[in-house]
């Protein structure tokens, strides 16, 4: 069995209010980059495909890859415009394997456990993402932000990476995906995570693994100083 992990790393850090894109920020004397590569390259995962800005590839190989001896990233391509864009990049840059990891680099804190927990499910269900229960009441608003419903808590989970998928299901969805790419957009469906994908081209629900660790995206500042304090 063969098993690949893309990692995205193509965020410029807006939101993080720095000139450093946010993946390249230091964490305890590292680019918060690494963490994620290097969670990989201590795993089951054979090979791993990092994705990031263009122009920025031999920044990767030489600063991040090379230097911190990080074995298992054996290719480095450059992403797109959008999310999906540099997901089927780095789907297309596979060679081929059985199931494939798909990770965001704003997520250091990603735990050997829930690569372990995921890997279990999508050999199940053929799709699985990390994910956690809602803890608040969340609120469903209209476009003139009052609220328009309260849906059940219960029933309500919070969206995480690695997302991981049988690769020929993955390849095959985001391929359906780039073709019909013109279509969404002009019927404003926005494509936020692979889970949308994979159901709305493939028809496969995707099996929500609990993890009960913080894997917090690192986003703002203040979830940097959160995602230090953990580590």
């Amino acid at each position: 069995m063969k098993i690949d992990a893309i990692v995205l790393a193509g965020g410029r850090g807006v939101r993080m209010g720095s000139r450093t894109p946010k993946q390249y920020i230091d964490i305890k004397g590292k680019p918060m980059l690494y963490y994620s590569l290097a969670a990989f390259e201590e795993s089951f995962v054979d090979n791993v495909i990092l994705v990031c800005n263009e122009g920025e590839e031999d920044h990767c190989r030489k600063e991040i890859v090379i230097k911190y001896g990080l074995n298992k990233v054996n290719k480095i391509v450059s992403g797109g415009k959008e999310r999906f864009d540099s997901v089927y990049n780095g789907i297309m840059a596979s060679s081929g394997c059985d199931y494939i990891y798909i990770h965001d680099g704003a997520r250091p804190l990603v735990s050997q456990y829930i690569l372990d927990r995921c890997q279990h499910y999508v050999e199940k269900y053929r799709a699985a993402v990390a994910a956690h229960p809602a803890k608040d009441t969340i609120k469903i608003a209209d476009e003139n932000r009052f609220i328009s419903s309260t849906p059940d808590r219960d029933k309500v989970w919070i969206m995480e990476t690695p997302q991981v998928f049988e690769y020929g299901l993955a390849r095959s969805a985001y391929e359906k995906l780039m073709a019909s790419r013109n279509r969404l957009k002009e019927a404003g469906v926005n494509v936020t995570d692979d889970t949308m994908v994979i159901k709305m081209f493939e028809d496969v629900d995707s099996y929500l693994v609990e993890n009960p660790y913080c894997n917090i995206k690192v986003t703002k500042p203040d979830d940097l100083i959160i995602a230090e304090a953990l580590m």
